[in-house]
């Protein structure tokens, strides 16, 4: 037989080759992201690592793989399973898993990329709505047909109009209604045609979410999936941005994320133009309500038996990037005036909304180039934080947002989907010593990655690039829950390079990249350079972060060395 011939392992020549294969995966390894902090793990915290790995190897074959013994059954199955599938085809058979209890209880460090506005849970701001007196619907045409109550615009706002009004004038629902006349949102629940107060809050639900089978159209591209996404933000805005209701949802939202083991969160907002103070009709006409606001339930819940750990949470201002001049200076001076008031709230400033049909930053340097010295004249500290790169295109302007956002000085990136595209960027991202804030599941369900293992995240770790796992919209995207371990599992789970270890890495780095206080580039520079061995708040925040990831590592290995061992 010709098998007969062939040369055996253990012959010199192939020992040789495979010293040599072994040579080349060190040394890549030697250049991830994970390197250093691998080699200094302590005995129990790597004993921790492996425990993982075990049980994550354990549920893709268990768990994530279907039987194979009766191929037929396999086949006619509904349900579409298999290691990285999709976010929302994966989300109820993830959260029972010994993996996500795993790292549900992990400590999570810092939340640097959210969008406060698309944080709260849509069940919750409903019940709200409903409950809160005063609170009106208008819509700016009859939502009389299939289409208009899908996608007309529709907004909530306090007024003092009685409801006796509301019950007497046409409801949104009928044909000869007045478009943009307030309505008791009561009555117009309860009036609701399919189904009266149940069947308007199943409405509205759709109405502030992206379905799951809206994510798995991807052939419909990223604009349309935006599209979406885009007429959800006004109506959550609407309801959320009326203070009885953002002070309810802040100590909510807050007690969550402390929950999920996040100690420290900057949000990404702009107030719009809607914040209304409690009784008011008329929206504030700048950030100084809201700002004091925020800061008032920030610090009262830290003094809670719950937010005691809590370390606190700061706003990067967040303008809409496709608004012309006047909107955005008008937007920037206020953000000015919040910071002199209220400087502990403000951390940065930032552009958001569909990167693709925005303005690119090399558009908009004229008025950063004039915010930047109208910081320095009211003597206050504003970096930029700029979403940049979240998109397919290659060498496009929006992909080229990349570029302009190193130039002006960013100190982190939102997404840099695209980044991994630009050897030289790569480079420079390192040498500036730039964070990558990464978002899978939002880049999943907005089209830009088909799954985790289609997304360019282990490329940005294989050539150590410094990022820190973000959630984005959780609210929005169906995630169900607050905090990060739904992205920390579907990491985890997804790529055989990452490990217990990758993920203490990323949450190291959003430590080392958080803005808890006011610093010049030069400090900022110095702290995130420095690490744990520095002298200030990052460094004690580190410690205490090393001294609660290795009680978490003693957790696993008292709950699961032994079944592990045993190889269960």
């Amino acid at each position: 037989m010709a098998s007969e011939d062939l040369p055996q392992i253990k012959d010199q020549s192939i020992q040789d080759y495979l010293k040599k294969r072994e040579a080349l995966i060190e040394e890549e390894k030697r250049q991830r992201h994970d390197f250093h902090l691998r080699q200094s793990l302590s005995p129990l915290a790597q004993q921790a690592c492996n425990i993982v790995s075990r049980i994550r190897q354990r549920e893709l074959t268990r768990v994530w793989s279907k039987e194979l013994d009766d191929p037929v059954a396999a086949h006619e199955a509904d349900e579409i399973l298999y290691p990285g599938v999709m976010f929302h085809l994966a989300k109820g058979r993830m959260e029972s898993t010994d993996l996500w209890r795993i790292v549900h209880r992990m400590p999570k460090g810092s939340l640097l990329h959210a969008h406060l506005d698309a944080m709260f849970d849509v069940d919750f701001l409903i019940d709200q709505a409903l409950a809160t007196p005063g609170m009106h619907l208008s819509a700016t045409a009859p939502l009389c047909t299939t289409q208009a109550l899908t996608e007309e615009p529709i907004l909530f706002q306090y007024s003092k109009t009685p409801r006796a009004q509301s019950e007497q004038n046409p409801k949104p629902w009928h044909p000869s209604y007045q478009p943009n006349s307030l309505v008791d949102v009561t009555v117009a629940a309860s009036s609701f045609p399919a189904g009266g107060e149940q069947g308007f809050r199943a409405w509205l639900r759709n109405r502030c979410l992206i379905a799951p089978e809206h994510s798995f159209q991807h052939h419909h591209g990223v604009d349309a999936i935006w599209a979406i996404f885009q007429r959800v933000f006004p109506v959550l805005d609407s309801i959320l941005l009326y203070e009885p209701i953002f002070r309810a949802g802040l100590r909510r939202l807050l007690s969550q994320l402390s929950a999920d083991g996040i100690r420290f969160v900057e949000f990404r907002l702009g107030f719009s133009t809607m914040f209304r103070r409690e009784g008011h009709e008329e929206a504030e006409p700048d950030l100084l309500i809201p700002s004091q606001i925020f800061q008032e339930e920030v610090a009262r819940f830290q003094t809670t038996e719950a937010g005691h750990t809590f370390h606190g949470a700061r706003i990067i201002h967040s303008i809409i990037r496709r608004w012309n001049n006047e909107q955005i200076i008008s937007s920037m001076q206020k953000c000015i005036a919040a910071k002199k008031s209220f400087p502990n709230v403000i951390s940065g400033i930032d552009f958001v909304g569909q990167e693709d049909q925005g303005r690119p930053l090399v558009d908009l340097l004229p008025i950063l180039f004039w915010f930047r010295d109208q910081c320095i004249k009211e003597n206050v500290n504003i970096p930029f934080f700029f979403h940049a790169g979240e998109c397919l295109g290659d060498g496009d302007s929006t992909d080229q947002n990349l570029f302009d956002a190193i130039l002006l000085g960013t100190r982190r990136i939102g997404h840099g989907f695209s980044l991994f595209k630009h050897p030289l960027l790569i480079d420079q991202v390192k040498e500036k010593n730039i964070l990558i804030e990464c978002c899978p599941i939002s880049n999943e369900i907005l089209r830009l990655a088909s799954s985790i293992k289609a997304h360019p995240l282990p490329a940005l770790l294989a050539r150590g690039v410094a990022v820190s796992l973000c959630n984005d919209d959780p609210a929005i995207l169906g995630h169900g829950k607050n905090g990060l371990t739904h992205d920390f599992w579907q990491s985890l789970q997804g790529l055989e390079n990452l490990g217990l270890e990758g993920l203490a890495m990323m949450v190291e780095n959003s430590i080392r990249w958080s803005c808890y206080e006011d610093q010049s580039t030069e400090d900022w520079e110095v702290g995130v350079r420095d690490g744990v061995q520095g002298g200030g708040v990052k460094a004690e925040r580190l410690r205490e972060w090393y001294a609660d990831f290795e009680a978490f590592c003693g957790w696993i290995v008292q709950e699961y060395g032994d079944s592990e061992c045993e190889g269960q």
